[in-house]
């Protein structure tokens, strides 16, 4: 997910996609260590989406 693709989402919209985002990432962690992932690489893209997210509510949070 992009940078632009999030801050075009509603606060409430960004709040749910990231509660969303880091189920799906604890999940891949989990897999991942039972069973090495085909792509490893999708636990570090997922981790940083979810700090994409975290800053710009953070930024909005200070923008108020």
């Amino acid at each position: 997910m992009k940078i632009k693709e999030i801050r075009e989402l509603e606060t409430k919209d960004l709040v749910e996609r990231l509660e969303a985002e880091v189920a799906k990432y604890h999940q891949m962690k989990l897999n991942h260590a039972i069973t090495p992932l085909e792509n490893p690489s999708q636990i570090k893209a997922a981790r940083r989406d979810i700090a994409r997210m975290k800053t710009v509510l953070r930024q909005r949070e200070l923008n108020k």
